[in-house]
């Protein structure tokens, strides 16, 4: 497994750096899932967490995005994501078998339309949410968590899918 994948600039605007080290580890995620097929993307790797799979990750990253900048920043509708239905544990990560395509392509969007969300706010503006304690923390704050939990679970996909079929990259 090789990748071409470049760090943000060394020299970047705050924007920039945020923006530049989430695309990365977004990346990282999709580079993880290259070549594999749907059987191998859901298949549970750790025989405890049966919801830790490449599909679920990428489900839950969809999902997380949704969650941080559509609900709690912007003040959406929270029932739309499955992170927040409480009578089934894990929701966001489960995928019903739906392909990996399919889920990558809706990661993609969800990233897209998060950067366009990014784009037009200032990094301190206050998230609009006021059910959610995590609501009032300001962009920066929840750009700089999105890029802990995308890069925290990227490692998760480099160890899956090392379990998977034995695949070790790093770029």
């Amino acid at each position: 497994m090789t990748s071409e994948l470049e760090r943000p600039p060394l020299q970047a605007d705050e924007r920039t750096a945020l923006i530049g080290w989430l695309d990365l580890q977004r990346q990282i995620l999709r580079w993880k899932c290259e070549g594999l097929s749907d059987e191998a993307a859901h298949r549970p790797a750790i025989p405890t967490s049966p919801v830790m799979t490449m599909a679920g990750l990428i489900s839950h990253m969809r999902w997380t995005e949704h969650m941080w900048l559509e609900v709690l920043f912007l003040g959406g509708d929270e029932k739309q994501n499955p992170s927040f239905d409480e009578s089934r544990e894990d929701a966001d990560w489960h995928t019903d078998g739906r392909p990996l395509a399919e889920l990558l392509a809706e990661y993609e969007a969800q990233c897209a339309r998060s950067n366009e969300i990014v784009a037009a706010a200032s990094p301190d503006a206050i998230g609009r949410h006021p059910g959610f304690r995590s609501g009032s923390a300001n962009l920066r704050w929840m750009l700089i968590h999105l890029v802990e939990e995308t890069g925290r679970h990227a490692g998760h996909a480099d160890i899956v899918r090392e379990l998977l079929d034995g695949t070790k990259g790093y770029y």
